[in-house]
């Protein structure tokens, strides 16, 4: 027995559901497109901000106190900005508190290591890119070396040695005292206009360093 012909329109119906189906089967990974769109975009987000947060921390100048300023208010406002670190910050270490000078201010090397310091101490706790790892590496690497550096070329420097007169009195043992910072207008003043010139005398105070005081509270 012959089978019928197919209907032309049964015929047409098929082709078009094979069409169906073709288009089915392309479009169906169009179907997580959405997702994916949203994913590269939480990626570039992430991207921005690790390069917005990489350039604050690579672009950021550090300030110099061997290029500062002859501006004795300048320099005035460095020196006062260090002191309050120092004593905040700094000489909460033993190591340190144990190899500083109370000359620290007549050393220009001295205050330059300070003053870079205290801000990759900012950077690591305050900055835009502050994180662990930055805190991590000012405590282990950063501020060790500083340290380190300061034992080696002034630690055993005292204001005695940048005067030629007698007549230091005691230090009273207390908080945290930075060596000094009653004479920073007189630094900051020569700094600025002088510093090619000898540096301008300490007044007399106590010997003994900022060691032996603290030591003893």
């Amino acid at each position: 027995m012959i089978p019928p012909e197919p209907d032309s329109s049964d015929v047409a119906l098929a082709g078009l559901a094979r069409e169906v189906d073709g288009l089915r089967r392309e479009l169906l990974p169009l179907r997580t497109l959405p997702g994916r769109v949203d994913e590269l975009a939480r990626l570039l987000a992430d991207l921005a901000e690790s390069v917005t947060a990489l350039r604050s921390r690579t672009s950021t100048p550090a300030l110099s106190w061997l290029m500062a300023p002859a501006d004795p208010s300048a320099t005035g406002e460095l020196l006062n900005e260090v002191a309050a670190w120092l004593g905040a910050v700094y000489l909460r270490y033993p190591d340190a508190v144990e190899s500083f000078p109370d000359c620290w201010c007549w050393h220009p090397h001295v205050v330059e290591e300070l003053l870079w310091l205290m801000h990759a101490w900012a950077a690591a706790y305050q900055g835009p890119a502050a994180s662990v790892a930055l805190a991590g590496d000012w405590h282990d690497r950063l501020r060790p070396g500083v340290v380190r550096r300061i034992k080696a070329t002034a630690g055993i420097c005292s204001q005695e040695n940048h005067q030629t007169r007698d007549g230091w009195p005691e230090v009273p043992a207390g908080a945290p005292v930075v060596p000094g910072d009653d004479q920073l207008g007189a630094l900051a003043e020569w700094w600025a206009h002088d510093r090619d010139e000898p540096a301008p005398e300490p007044t007399p105070r106590a010997s003994g360093g900022i060691a032996a005081s603290m030591r003893g509270r």
